[in-house]
């Protein structure tokens, strides 16, 4: 059966009661720990070797849903009536809006350590330790809109601007390709930063602490933000009806991104997937 995926803010108190214990219960049987590591080994930007995933490539946007529908369906044996809300960032713009608030993700770091000290993930509560990230530390963090270097979320602008380019991706398939839906909104711009912190990245910016970097996944915000990254995609593919994944053959031989970019047939690592197969996914999950 078909599910759907709703809006943080227009969830129930007890829709989000379950969500929130849902996803304590995946964190408690060792699951959701197993996922911070899989995005931590499949995190590799365009300076390293080897094939790119992940990130910086094409198979962002379908790597992510894939990554999405784990996490889904561990939340959904914990509780089969839970499912992934999304977090509209052009609408809820403020720090202390949804999601922000003490019965769902809690609120800002403190500002001496930038440690989460409200709602269900703070670590003094005991259910959230952070055991797999690039430091020991232990607690979550977040420094939300980086109030000592304020920046903005992105807007309904910024999303429009990505939505009205028709073709998927080009070449040359990383983080410096001026054209392409993949591209402008996983948010790699020209410039220096902040400038060149766009729509997804700069997303996980604004939201700082533990959000940046490979370990992002630690702060359950990351599936919320990610879940409205794959709605923009639904949307995307709704408004070029017929636009499709590519590159739609792995690069030629000689090309430098042959051997580092997942073609729309080539099996998508670490599952038995291919792009092709993430392109549609109206038999699994519709967005409300």
């Amino acid at each position: 059966m078909v599910y759907t995926r709703k809006d943080v803010s227009t969830l129930t108190r007890s829709e989000r009661r379950r969500f929130v214990n849902a996803v304590l219960e995946v964190k408690r049987r060792g699951e959701y720990d197993e996922l911070v590591r899989m995005h931590m080994q499949y995190y590799a930007p365009d300076g390293e070797t080897g094939l790119r995933a992940a990130h910086m490539s094409p198979s962002f946007l379908p790597w992510h849903r894939k990554f999405l529908l784990d996490l889904e369906n561990a939340l959904r044996r914990a509780d089969d009536a839970v499912t992934l809300p999304y977090w509209d960032w052009t609408r809820d713009r403020s720090s202390t809006a949804v999601p922000w608030t003490e019965d769902l993700l809690g609120g800002t770091g403190r500002r001496s350590d930038r440690q989460v000290m409200t709602g269900p993930f703070a670590f003094r509560n005991g259910a959230w330790t952070i055991r797999e990230g690039v430091t020991d530390t232990e607690y979550l963090m977040r420094d939300l809109s980086r109030p000592r270097d304020p920046i903005a979320l992105p807007t309904s602008k910024d999303v429009e601007a990505a939505l009205a380019d028709p073709v998927y991706d080009t070449a040359p398939w990383n983080s410096t390709s001026r054209k392409g839906f993949r591209n402008k909104i996983e948010g790699w711009g020209p410039g220096r930063p902040p400038d060149s912190w766009r729509t997804h990245n700069r997303v996980h910016r604004w939201v700082g602490g533990h959000m940046v970097g490979g370990a992002s996944v630690n702060d359950p915000v990351f599936w919320l933000h990610h879940a409205y990254v794959d709605l923009l995609w639904s949307r995307w593919q709704r408004r070029h009806k017929g636009a499709r994944y590519l590159p739609a053959k792995p690069p030629a031989r000689g090309d430098a991104q042959r051997g580092r970019v997942v073609a729309r047939r080539q099996k998508l690592p670490p599952w038995d997937v291919t792009p092709q197969d993430l392109e549609d996914h109206s038999r699994i999950y519709r967005y409300a």
